[in-house]
């Protein structure tokens, strides 16, 4: 029997088959989540018992041999029943009294983490609040235990900033809770005579590992980020754009402590990035000036009458990335296939500042246009790219990107591949209309 030939894209069987695939991976993915919960939440209640029996009746720490031979013995296909598991059951049971945190929380991390939680952290506050970030980031156990040694609780929402003042609520809080001081690049091989270009190589070097350390949403736009004002050139040491946050963040890096006049360059670059950069839905830009040292109350005065939202915060070198953490990184590939967001962020800011020249540059339009509203523009006057329909489809899964939205694997390929095409035959067009 011959199986029968479609064309590759018969009545879009290509965008079902990844629509299928993508339902299958999720629900196999729900179900195994599904069996992790219900596996923590008994070893809770084994613990919660155990706790109980020995609080109120006074049994010795000698049960637990007892029961855990019994219970092998009883269930002998089932790992994870030994004396020092049910040791840890106690302790989890312990450590995290309230079964709903326990159901809504602890329960969507791996056993593992919970060890560790549990085996590292005393205070219970902290001990919870590394358990939701863990959930939230998806923290493998190694960079769980990497974040728990660099302190990142006690350096979470430390840095001195304006953000109250210079934010409307909710922004203002989240911004100041995602900005750390001091930051810890633990992964760089630097000495204490370093230049700032230095500084800034070995961060790029490190790029997968800087994410890791900014945390959550933040997506790579430039390094040395050129910007023109007033004819002359200037270059921003690091751009990104966040996610949550809907907005870019220059980082300018330092390599000596705090002054009043890094305040006023970065309050220059801020204006000079919601002018050419910022689309009109976008929050304000932040930045965050990262030096060797700061005396407080200087940056406390120079914050104090800046009207844009900057932050300043110190950062710590040692010697090497910790091997353990160095073999949880993942590869270059891994990272580019595990952040699809960050690309297609990327290109979408280029295009926009792209077309946004083009617009400008024939003085068809007095204020910036949307993507959509500048490919019209560009159509009126005849100059549209042959791949502009083509980008449309595209836009959309750049749009959801921006947005922090899921982007499937395939999708973002596509989308990558024709945004890629679109925004060359659009510098093309330009450099053409110039020459």
């Amino acid at each position: 029997m011959t199986t029968p030939a479609f064309p590759p894209d018969s009545d879009g069987y290509a965008s079902l088959l990844a629509e299928l695939k993508e339902r299958i991976r999720t629900a196999r993915l729900r179900a195994a989540v599904a069996v992790n919960q219900e596996l923590i939440l008994l070893y809770w209640s084994i613990g919660r018992d155990i706790l109980d029996r020995q609080t109120a009746a006074g049994w010795g720490a000698r049960i637990v041999d007892r029961l855990a031979a019994d219970l092998r013995r009883d269930f002998p296909e089932m790992t994870g029943l030994s004396p020092r598991n049910l040791k840890y059951m106690r302790a989890l049971a312990e450590a995290f009294p309230d079964r709903q945190i326990v159901q809504q929380v602890v329960a969507r991390l791996p056993w593992g983490h919970a060890v560790k939680l549990v085996e590292t952290i005393k205070d219970s506050v902290e001990r919870l609040w590394y358990a939701r970030q863990a959930v939230e980031h998806g923290w493998s156990r190694n960079v769980l235990v990497h974040q728990i040694e660099s302190g990142l609780y006690a350096r979470q929402g430390k840095a001195l900033t304006n953000f109250a003042r210079t934010l409307p609520a909710p922004q203002s809080d989240l911004a100041q809770e995602l900005i750390k001081d001091p930051y810890s690049f633990d992964f760089l091989s630097l000495g204490p005579d370093i230049s700032e270009r230095e500084l800034e190589l070995g961060l790029l070097e490190h790029l997968r590992a800087l994410i890791l350390e900014l945390g959550k949403g933040f997506a790579f736009v430039g390094s040395q980020y050129h910007l023109e004002v007033g004819g002359q050139d200037y270059y921003l040491d690091l751009l990104f754009y966040h996610l949550r946050l809907r907005c870019f963040v220059i980082v300018e890096l330092k390599i000596e402590d705090f002054k009043p006049e890094f305040a006023g360059k970065m309050n220059f670059y801020l204006s000079a990035v919601d002018d050419q950069l910022r689309h009109e839905t976008d929050a304000p830009s932040i930045g965050i000036i990262l030096c060797k040292g700061k005396n407080e109350v200087i940056v406390e005065y120079a914050l104090r009458d800046s009207a844009k939202p900057m932050g300043v915060a110190e950062y710590r070198l040692s010697a090497a990335l910790p091997d353990v953490l160095q073999a949880e990184l993942p590869t270059v590939a891994e990272f580019a296939r595990e952040f699809p967001l960050m690309s297609l962020v990327k290109l979408r800011i280029e295009i926009e500042r792209e077309l946004r020249a083009m617009i400008d540059e024939r003085g068809t339009s007095e204020r910036p246009l949307s993507i959509m509203a500048s490919l019209s523009e560009l159509g009126r006057l005849g100059l549209a790219p042959a791949n502009a329909d083509r980008f449309r489809s595209a836009l959309q899964v750049l749009n959801r990107a921006a947005h922090g939205l899921d982007v499937g694997e395939e999708a973002a390929t596509e989308a990558t591949s024709t945004a890629t095409t679109f925004l060359a035959e659009l510098r093309d067009i330009r450099s053409r209309g110039a020459a």
